[in-house]
């Protein structure tokens, strides 16, 4: 019989790093259920409990003293941990929906500050400049500094047409940037898709929701209406990435079936998984194959894939299993490198743990865990926050080692391309910081004309479309 938490196994939600991997996971509370209690440590926290309970200068809750503890316990293990109580976990199945009121910000925590992971695709933070790495310092005259994620998220959400005024710190700036955002329904698009020119398309996953695998299926159908294509961009740059069998649905699109995409390995037994481009892997439910219908060029025609520094966990189990099968060529800059899984575990009344259970692996069996994917081709946007801004998986406290790798970790991309590329390198543009006062300059809209990596894309495909005509 299915466990009672296998139905919630493959929710995410994006924190930190952008995202967690849902996994498959049996009622632990038997596990181990012989092994003996620590008692003197549990002597040690029952004094503090009665200590607080009868000296702190003022009266405190039972609920709020336990509430606190369990908090402490799993942010103490590593950056993805955490308890989840009534809000948060209401917050994270809204976030897997897609739709919900807000600025449209992936935010986490680090050392006790508010960071931004990455703004979502045409929403009113995306709009305002708002960049991976930007600090919040208050969030409505409030200092965010000390408040827990769950406070920080529910005081920038709220009713659509409602203002809120966020205080920026940004790396290389003097001073707090302020910005007055208008809250907006927020239904995040996970796929939109376009053609760049006769022949070549461009596919854009934003996010691993519930229904992106069935979504991409339609737009890759579409951008075949008018025949076979020449090349395939998929842009997977600032996905923070999300629900697990999204991830290896979109994999699936493009590799032959049975191909291994992503495994996972940890302490139980349940941890230790396989996952294949097969249906039953990337379906949840009864519903039908959304990738049956697929063109059969879909699965040769010449890829590229777009990441960079913010590509994080999903994206990069997608974007290394295209790697790793050499289905497509990896262009930009050094992803996030969050390479563990988290796996959902309800406590009831409608609370629950985010617990770290696993480690993933790409098919050739290379851990990411705080290294990132590298790409085949680095090639930076000129258009990009200055390497300083950046942030990685590496960069945060406790995070969990890579147990495949003991080198340390790869520095940021310096925005060149390495000499066996055929991408030409980056133009020589100055990234000027904005005047004193002025608003932060709007990023290039991903997709556009403007978007440089897009065009470097295109350009290496079309030079992969003339060696195979002459061979």
């Amino acid at each position: 019989m299915r466990s009672r938490f296998e139905q919630f196994s493959l929710i995410a939600i994006g924190l930190v790093a952008g995202t967690l991997l849902a996994l498959n996971l049996p009622a632990i509370a038997q596990r181990d259920a012989k092994a003996p209690l620590p008692i003197e440590e549990l002597r040690a926290f029952s004094d503090v409990f009665s200590a607080i309970k009868q000296a702190y200068v003022e009266p405190v809750e039972d609920k709020k003293l336990i509430t606190e503890a369990i908090n402490g316990m799993l942010a103490g293990l590593d950056p993805h941990s955490a308890y989840l109580d009534v809000d948060g976990y209401k917050e994270l199945t809204i976030g897997t929906q897609g739709e919900f009121g807000g600025l449209g910000l992936e935010v986490g925590l680090e050392d006790g500050f508010v960071k931004v992971i990455s703004p979502i695709d045409d929403t009113p933070a995306a709009r305002a400049g708002i960049r991976s790495g930007d600090l919040i310092v208050k969030i409505d005259g409030t200092p965010a500094r000390g408040m827990t994620l769950n406070e920080a998220v529910k005081r920038m959400r709220g009713k659509p047409r409602t203002n809120i005024v966020l205080e920026i710190a940004r790396r290389g700036e003097s001073k707090p940037i302020v910005l007055t955002l208008t809250r907006e329904t927020i239904k995040v698009q996970s796929v939109r898709s376009k053609m760049i020119e006769p022949g070549y398309g461009y596919v854009r996953v934003s996010q691993f929701q519930e229904h992106t695998g069935d979504l991409l299926a339609k737009q890759l159908e579409g951008l075949y209406k008018n025949g076979p294509l020449k090349g395939l961009v998929l842009d997977l740059r600032n996905d923070p990435g999300g629900l697990l069998n999204g991830a290896v649905g979109v994999s699936a699109a493009f590799l032959p079936p049975k191909t291994l995409v992503v495994s996972t390995d940890g302490r139980t037994e349940d941890a230790k998984h396989k996952f294949y481009a097969s249906a039953e892997d990337y379906l949840r439910g009864t519903r039908e194959d959304y990738l049956k219908n697929l063109p059969p060029g879909v699965k040769t025609v010449p890829m590229t894939v777009l990441v960079n520094d913010a590509t994080a966990s999903a994206s990069e189990i997608v974007a290394g299993a295209l790697q790793d099968h050499k289905r497509a060529i990896v262009m930009g800059t050094q992803t996030f490198g969050k390479g563990s899984v988290q796996t959902i575990i309800p406590l009831g009344n409608n609370t629950a743990i985010k617990l770290t259970t696993a480690r993933y692996y790409t098919p050739n069996g290379r851990s990411i865990q705080a290294k990132g994917v590298t790409p085949d081709i680095l090639v930076e946007d000129p258009d990009a926050p200055a390497p300083v801004a950046r942030i990685r998986e590496a960069d945060l406290e406790k995070h969990l080692v890579n147990d495949k790798d003991t080198t340390p970790a790869p520095a940021p991309a310096t925005g060149t391309t390495k000499p066996e590329s055929r991408a030409a390198p980056p133009r020589p543009r100055a990234q000027q910081a904005p005047a004193e006062g002025a608003p932060p300059r709007a990023p290039i809209e991903y997709g556009s004309k403007e978007d440089y990596v897009m065009g470097q894309a295109v350009n290496l495909l079309k030079g992969l479309d003339i060696i195979q005509k002459r061979q």
